[in-house]
């Protein structure tokens, strides 16, 4: 993967020929999310060393075949502070694909019900955080997939663009619906009581670390072991972002104000130095294809600092058909004159700590 330099800048600002505008800071911690972390299965830092590790790791490329799932751009139809969502379900589905072992269609899971029904735990388009998203995702039990509810960039407060004449209340019809045909054929839309969806077992944060390697350690096992993860980062000096080096201002602020996510590692070949390969939601005109590289140790624009996980628990691999005007729907058995047709059936994820002990 070839990346173009990173320019430095010294403000969160931008000009723009309609002047300067001020960065939002899209990391909220909403009033509902109060459980930061739920952990079962042992960390892959406490069973997987250092020198275990590979020099490289990405899941853009492991022997010529991506594990990551599609890129996003949460700035279209109109902006929206929705970093966090798109860092968090993207990450989540990332792990689903790479326990599918890559197989079958990308299974992108609904960013616009988040922003739906998510707003006191998860947040809105202005902020929220991962690890609220994770906790709303396991508190009401699943999130769709995102044919059942593509995204609008609209949350309910939001007046940019058409977002003040769309309905994003959180219903039934706003998680999961279809359309029939056009309104002037008689056409309607119906909610969908069976769809296609995912579940979270378990999620957290790594913690800071006052040891720079030992930090840098606790990442690299999490997302070689199990996937990428969500991170915090100062964007300010990604506005301007032009390419080609590695990111190593240990000068440059360290307040984080957007999520990404880190999918991997690398070394450059020039000087030898380690960069995390990150993930960025603005879209694959920006950076290379959405991508950006910062190097590792020293928390650099924070992005250490702030990492978020988490674990798929299941997800729908054959779903019971609805007809298209969505009438009928099978439930969890399709019958036809009186014969089960079809079943649903949902893939369990299984820690990799299961098998990697088993092993030892």
């Amino acid at each position: 993967m070839k990346f173009f330099s990173i320019v430095a800048a010294t403000t969160i600002s931008a000009a723009s020929a309609a002047g300067e505008y001020k960065r939002l800071n899209e990391i909220v911690i909403m009033e509902g999310h109060t459980r930061k972390s739920h952990v079962i299965s042992p960390l892959p830092h406490t069973y997987i060393a250092a020198e275990e590790l590979p020099t490289e790791w990405d899941w853009g490329d492991v022997d010529g075949k991506s594990f990551l799932t599609h890129s996003l751009n949460q700035h279209i139809p109109q902006y929206c502070g929705s970093c966090w969502a798109h860092a968090a379900l993207s990450s989540l589905a990332d792990r689903i694909k790479i326990a599918r072992g890559g197989a079958g269609d990308d299974i992108n899971l609904s960013i616009q019900y988040i922003l739906n029904c998510g707003k006191g735990t998860a947040g809105s388009c202005h902020g929220g955080s991962a690890s609220g998203v994770y906790q709303f995702i396991q508190d009401v039990g699943q999130v769709p997939f995102d044919t059942c509810q593509p995204y609008l960039a609209c949350s309910s407060e939001s007046k940019e663009g058409f977002c003040a004449h769309v309905d994003t209340t959180c219903s039934a019809m706003n998680t999961c619906r279809t359309c029939s045909t056009f309104s002037d054929n008689g056409g309607e839309c119906r909610a969908l009581d069976y769809y296609p969806n995912a579940t979270i077992a378990e999620y957290g944060k790594i913690h800071k670390h006052s040891d720079d390697a030992e930090r840098v350690r606790m990442i690299k096992t999490e997302v070689h072991a199990r996937g990428p993860v969500a991170a915090s980062v100062n964007a300010g000096p990604m506005v301007d972002f032009a390419g080609g080096e590695v990111f190593d201002d240990v000068d440059a602020g360290k307040h984080t104000n957007h999520v990404v996510s880190i999918v991997g590692w690398g070394v450059n070949d020039d000087d030898d130095k380690e960069y995390w390969i990150v993930r960025n939601s603005w879209g694959v005109y920006w950076g290379q294809e959405g991508f950006f590289r910062v190097a590792t140790g020293s928390n650099i624009l924070g992005l250490e600092g702030g990492v978020v996980w988490a674990t798929p628990g299941t997800f729908t691999v054959q779903n019971v058909p609805c007809s298209e005007d969505g009438k009928t729907c099978g439930g969890k058995v399709n019958r036809i004159d009186g014969k089960k047709k079809m079943t649903y059936v949902a893939q369990e994820y299984v820690d990799p700590s299961v098998y990697l002990f088993a092993k030892e």
